[in-house]
């Protein structure tokens, strides 16, 4: 079975995220007012071939912790569901 995976990668709380700064800088400029605490991440979507979702879970987990996000400075949530169901 094919399972689609999305996974949401974000620096790492209490990390430093020059981006999410400027975004929170830049908002505020435009006079958006009341966003805060911005941070700035991926978003990765991938199909992936295994026989339930909680095998899907684990090779797209393997596949963060190897590849798709920095251990040290990045965290990951991952989200499974049929291909095809979106």
């Amino acid at each position: 079975m094919t399972w689609r995976v999305r996974v949401r990668i974000l620096p790492r709380t209490g990390l430093l995220d020059p981006e999410g700064q400027a975004v929170e800088q830049a908002l505020a400029a435009l006079r958006f007012t009341g966003a805060s605490n911005v941070h700035v991440g991926k978003a990765i979507a991938l199909d992936v071939a295994a026989p339930n979702a909680d095998e899907a879970r684990a090779k797209a987990r393997a596949m963060c912790e190897q590849l798709l996000a920095n251990p040290v400075t990045e965290d990951f949530d991952i989200d499974v569901e049929p291909a095809g169901s979106a």
